[in-house]
């Protein structure tokens, strides 16, 4: 898994990534994208106004990985005139894990933080065939260590403030295929979309005219392999505690 991990200090690294809108062939709803460039030893993204949210898109750049995964990232999340949270709603940047090909029925999870109905949310959320669930945590502004992590038949993601401790944020059961998009996320404005908030076919044919409000800094994305003991049900928290998940879930140290 090593070889996938990204520490963003060399602009070459970009090239480990792929934009979704190029493989599936979409809108680019990103303004700006760079590694070492706009913030050193980071990659930096600025999506234009755009969602993932029931069967609309917004930016996302992946890996494609087989397996049990936990993809580990130190972000940071404002609005695009300083260091505050985004002010337009459902403004958030993170992590996704995504089916490939999921256009028609879209199917993903992420954990992502920002502004979502309220300023300073971690968002978790499960797409199953074009239907989104979200649930909203809140979170205090600055670095947040976010990591998605699929082991046997769970999704797990959690969550940690700078200086604090990790966080269960959600489990869900796993459905998807083996190999899955694994990457980084972020999209804004929501409210721009006005009366195709209900129809994402329209939604999705062109780029909406918004104000776009967010930009991402991720400081690294790393990947490890998940262990947990044959026994366990990591869906159950009786046979897998928070605490338990968390150590099997996140890298010694962290």
């Amino acid at each position: 898994m090593g070889e996938a991990s990204t520490e963003f200090d060399d602009a070459a690294d970009l090239s480990a990534w792929t934009k979704l809108s190029e493989t599936e062939k979409d809108v680019d709803r990103i303004a700006k994208y760079d590694v070492d460039k706009t913030v050193k030893g980071s990659m930096y993204l600025e999506p234009k106004t755009s969602a993932w949210f029931d069967g609309f898109r917004g930016p996302f750049v992946y890996q494609d990985l087989a397996g049990d995964i936990v993809m580990h990232a130190r972000v940071k999340v404002t609005g695009r005139s300083g260091s505050g949270w985004p002010k337009r709603k459902f403004s958030l940047g993170g992590l996704m894990a995504r089916q490939p090909g999921s256009y028609a029925k879209p199917n993903w999870v992420s954990v992502a933080v920002g502004t979502g109905e309220k300023s300073g949310q971690v968002e978790v959320k499960y797409t199953q065939d074009g239907s989104s669930k979200p649930q909203e945590l809140a979170v205090k502004s600055g670095w947040v260590e976010l990591a998605l992590a699929r082991v046997g038949r769970v999704f797990v993601a959690l969550y940690k403030e700078d200086g604090g401790a990790w966080k269960v944020g959600r489990r869900w059961p796993s459905t998807l295929p083996d190999v899955l998009q694994w990457g980084v996320t972020a999209y804004t404005d929501w409210d721009s979309y006005s009366l195709l908030k209900k129809d994402a076919t329209k939604g999705n044919a062109k780029q909406v005219t918004g104000t776009p409000d967010l930009k991402l800094t991720v400081d690294f994305v790393r990947f490890l392999r998940p262990e947990l003991p044959e026994y366990a049900d990591p869906l159950n928290t009786a046979s897998v505690s928070d605490e338990v998940l968390i150590k099997a879930m996140t890298p010694a140290g962290a």
